[in-house]
């Protein structure tokens, strides 16, 4: 071997000494703040060394862009810590990346992703590929935010996520409910529907005045899942739809799930487009709000508390509308999240943007920048917190708060909503004329491969 050689393997022997003493380094540090033995100065001391937290989030909206860049970075800047966004179009692209590092044998200080925003199916990828930084929700000073008491009812959203458990491996970032809004300069509010009988009622008297977004997109999924929980043959609502579908099975979903997918084929013929055989089913929130906004439909559901208010300030929404009660005792909530992905390769920078996300410094301006809702809960805070909360927000138009928490629902089991997803796309769209025991079967089978 000639010096010029040697001279590279040494270099490469001493690199890669230099990386395993790295990795062993963040492995260690991972293991003391999770064991309670780093205080959050010692985090602290580690995130200006690190310098930098790569946050990977969907960068699809303007608002929240704009948000990151004037305020996030000069907040994070103050910590010691520098912003690097990430904008994808999707957050799987994230996901992707982070196994892929993973499976290339990049551990904890060597990949690419400090943390993602996300929800449902993405984290449970992460937590079933064992990909997770690990518990640090409940470790951070702003975690006293949260409600993590697993026998109040109200910490079910911070302890799972679309029905799957997160182990505080995610914190709450931001918070949303499914809320229906009608155009009341062309229904009157005595004549909304609150139940989906009471729904198909208002269309057999005003056909092809509504329609709901086209699954797989999530918001039409949500739709889907508000009706089968509306007729759950049990009654139980919501409740067996927390389960995955290893517990819950085949041919007990299909059962569960049949009375709400027949009720969406029956009112096919009623929706929008319906009465010439061609339902019209918009691809996204836009083409639903177009359709609203131009008077083709009477109402629009989406994702979006404070959807009304801020459609009417940007003339996105038409001028009479209002929030409505729909569908009564079913009005899906859940919340966003931030998670620190196993290979972060600055755990401690993580750590850091991820409290001061959590804090209501930083709820406030993103509810004022983007119209976001909290993600941390009003009864953690003192009273002059929630009235900055409650002064930043748009505001609700035509209910109230009590109304919705009086008929909040949880999302579906993440591992169930790919099935509801295929089963809606082959017996609705494609108007299978199988039983829907054998499709449910068939998905679930699919989905296995």
């Amino acid at each position: 071997m000639n010096k010029f050689m040697m001279g590279l393997t040494v270099t490469a022997g001493l690199l890669s000494s230099v990386a395993h003493a790295e990795d062993a380094e963040a492995n260690a540090f991972r293991e003391a703040f999770l064991g309670g033995e780093a205080s959050w100065e010692d985090v602290s001391a580690r995130a200006e060394s690190e310098g930098t937290v790569n946050l990977y989030y969907w960068g699809g909206s303007d608002p929240i862009n704009i948000w990151m860049d004037q305020v996030v970075a000069t907040d994070l800047a103050k910590l010691g810590v520098t912003l690097n966004p990430v904008r994808i179009t999707g957050t799987k692209d994230a996901i992707d990346l982070v196994l892929a590092e993973m499976g290339s044998g990049k551990g904890l200080g060597e990949g690419s992703v400090d943390a993602i925003w996300l929800n449902g199916e993405n984290f449970a990828t992460l937590k079933r590929q064992d990909a997770l930084f690990g518990a640090f929700a409940d470790k951070m000073p702003n975690s006293d935010f949260i409600e993590w008491n697993a026998e109040d009812p109200r910490s079910l959203l911070n302890l799972r996520d679309f029905g799957v458990e997160t182990g505080n491996a995610e914190v709450p970032w931001s918070g949303e409910q499914y809320v229906c809004a009608a155009n009341t300069a062309r229904v009157d509010r005595a004549d909304l529907p609150s139940t989906f009988a009471e729904l198909k009622a208002y269309l057999e008297a005003n056909p092809g005045k509504f329609t709901y977004v086209k699954p797989p997109h999530y918001i039409g999924n949500t739709f889907v899942q508000a009706a089968i929980y509306a007729h759950n043959p049990d009654g139980t609502g919501a409740e067996p739809f927390q389960q995955s579908i290893d517990d819950l099975g085949a041919e007990e979903m299909a059962r569960l799930i049949t009375p709400g997918l027949e009720y969406l084929k029956s009112i096919e013929p009623l929706l929008l487009g319906g009465q010439s055989g061609n339902a019209r089913y918009p691809e996204d929130n836009g083409a639903l709000d177009g359709m609203f906004l131009n008077g083709e439909v009477d109402m629009a559901c989406k994702f979006g508390l404070y959807a009304v208010a801020t459609g009417l300030n940007n003339g996105t929404y038409p001028e009479g509308a209002e929030a409505f009660v729909f569908p009564e005792g079913n009005m899906i909530k859940n919340k966003n999240y931030l998670a620190i992905p196993a290979n972060a390769p600055n755990p401690a920078a993580a750590l850091v943007m991820a409290n001061y996300m959590t804090s209501v410094e930083a709820q406030v301006s993103k509810l004022k920048y983007t119209g976001m809702p909290p993600g941390v809960d009003p009864w953690k805070l003192s009273e002059a917190e929630v009235t900055a909360l409650t002064e930043a927000s748009p505001g609700l138009i035509g209910v109230s708060q009590a109304d919705l928490d009086a008929n909040t629902a949880p999302d579906t089991n993440a591992t169930l909503v790919d099935v509801i997803e295929a089963t809606w796309l082959e017996y609705i769209e494609r108007d299978s004329a199988d039983d829907l025991s054998v499709i449910v079967s068939r998905a679930v089978d699919n989905l296995a491969k």
